[in-house]
């Protein structure tokens, strides 16, 4: 198995004996993915971006799609760690194709949650610079789902891809 670094377990001297080597390689894997993917984009950078972040004052309005984001966050890095057993991360992606959950009503409900989250930094910090990294993070992610992750998809679950992909909308409704 690989540790999801492009090393074999067996390079780094972990034998698998049984469940739970590579559920707990897996579960590492997806931690450090959950840390340097999300963790950076959802609150490191905009974190760095509210100047004076410890006395500028918060409108609570933010509170309310920031704990969404979180938790749809959250719920989505589940379900890429047990339905689709892999990880966010592109160097470690799931090796079953994510249905279940809120990817049911959503192919990309993650980046959904994200947004929400960076969102809920917008409206309680009110800032220029928060609005700009919003709307900048959600045109790449748009870009990244229709360059790059859709092709990989579709190549790599040639059978279940057509079928989620007519059923259910890119984001949180199907445009005409």
């Amino acid at each position: 198995m690989d540790s999801g670094f492009g090393i074999r377990d067996s390079e780094l001297g972990i034998r698998d004996s049984g469940f739970g080597v590579q559920s707990s390689m897996l579960f590492l894997r997806a931690l450090i993915a959950f840390l340097a993917l999300p963790g950076i984009v959802a609150f490191l950078a905009p974190a760095l971006l509210v100047p004076q972040l410890t006395t500028r004052a918060f409108d609570v309005i933010g509170v309310v799609p920031f704990i969404a984001g979180v938790g749809v966050l959250l719920s989505c890095v589940r379900d890429f760690y047990v339905a689709g057993k892999g990880t966010l991360a592109p160097w470690d992606p799931p090796r079953r194709l994510v249905r279940v959950g809120l990817y049911r009503y959503s192919r990309n409900p993650m980046y959904v949650g994200v947004l929400l989250i960076l969102i809920g930094w917008t409206t309680g910090f009110r800032t220029r610079s928060l609005v700009i990294y919003t709307i900048v993070v959600a045109i790449l992610f748009h870009l990244r789902v229709l360059l790059y992750e859709e092709p990989w998809l579709a190549r790599t679950f040639p059978g279940d891809w057509p079928t989620y992909k007519s059923r259910v909308p890119r984001w949180l409704f199907r445009v005409p």
